[in-house]
């Protein structure tokens, strides 16, 4: 089982904490969240990891250096920045003999097991769906990436940050792509997955709403309410609280 993992964002709304440090190894409760990350992806059985990096990179090779858990890290240097989508054309021999991988964010925070969107993979292959998507019920639906699901869980729109919402169902940044679903990437310098793939896999994309508590560590703000946390205790906390579910928005498409 392989998985990207997108780390190569600048982290510009978190400066100055990420001019020195890479918004991926800022720390949550004394572990950086990359590692954090990598922990988790182990503990589901995920094999192999590829980390794409750019701002400060030097620091994520010293970090790779020493990592021994137990799933394997791979780098992808990107001297410039190719977008999520751009990533996953770029570095396709990573899969190269998987029938599906997963895509996270470094800078995402939840418990959510992204392992189930594989197995709704699996349980949905009479139809070839070529992905399933996180989702979760956003209040600001406005500003973020926004699904129409019919009946059965079928994606039937996608839009980012629409005008008009269609559902509260908000892209979680978590996904699970069938190895048909590169073939769609368009050939451009900067290619993204919100923007630019999703799209193209309606209707033969499926959407699975999660429970769990979701940040996007994507402001000083986000990352100050968790920053001293212990990231299973946050994970384990009520659901409740306003900022617990704030979710991406733009979630693939936005400067990092």
């Amino acid at each position: 089982m392989k998985a990207f993992l997108l780390a190569a964002g600048l982290g510009s709304r978190l400066r100055p904490l990420t001019d020195r440090t890479p918004k991926c190894l800022l720390p949550i409760g004394g572990r950086p969240m990359l590692q954090i990350w990598l922990e988790q992806m182990g503990s589901w059985g995920v094999t192999d990891v590829l980390v794409n990096t750019h701002h400060l990179w030097e620091q994520v090779e010293a970090f790779a250096s020493t990592w021994r858990g137990k799933a394997k890290l791979h780098l992808a240097h990107e001297p410039d920045l190719l977008g999520s989508a751009g990533t996953l054309r770029a570095n396709r021999a990573f899969v190269e003999g998987e029938e599906s991988f997963l895509v996270l964010y470094a800078d995402n925070l939840t418990a959510f097991r992204a392992t189930l969107l594989l197995e709704r993979l699996d349980a949905e292959r009479e139809r070839s769906p070529l992905a399933a998507m996180a989702l979760f019920r956003s209040p600001r639906p406005k500003d973020c990436g926004i699904a129409a699901l019919d009946a059965e869980g079928w994606v039937t729109r996608f839009a980012e940050k629409p005008r008009e919402p269609k559902s509260d169902l908000a892209n979680a940044g978590i996904y699970a792509f069938a190895a048909g679903a590169l073939d769609l990437i368009p050939e451009k310098a900067v290619a993204d997955i919100g923007h630019d793939l999703i799209p193209r896999l309606v209707p033969r994309i499926v959407g699975v709403e999660m429970k769990e508590r979701l940040l996007d560590i994507g402001s000083t703000a986000a990352y100050l309410e968790v920053r001293d946390a212990s990231f299973e205790e946050w994970a384990n906390a009520s659901i409740s609280s306003a900022t617990s579910q704030t979710g991406r928005a733009a979630a693939s498409s936005k400067v990092r």
